[in-house]
């Protein structure tokens, strides 16, 4: 997937599209080769995904901590 498509496609969308690739593996009517390829580009998708969550956990994270750095200086 392109960067710029990437971008432009929600998180939430990219995951369901994994939930519909893995609905059409188990489907059995696609061929092993075919279901090694959507195999593959699901991984690689979820593998984009988990990095995302991890940054943004690590955003939410450094949020958090400047919250409380605020509230304990305003408690000074």
């Amino acid at each position: 997937m392109s960067e710029e498509k990437k971008e432009n496609t929600r998180f939430e969308d990219r995951l369901q599209s994994v939930q519909e690739l893995i609905a059409r593996i188990e489907g059995g009517k696609l061929s092993l080769e075919d279901s090694v390829k959507e195999y593959e580009r699901g991984m690689k998708t979820l593998a984009e995904l988990d990095r995302e969550l991890a940054d943004m956990t690590r955003r939410l994270t450094v949020l958090q901590e400047g919250k409380e750095q605020e509230l304990t200086d305003e408690n000074v």
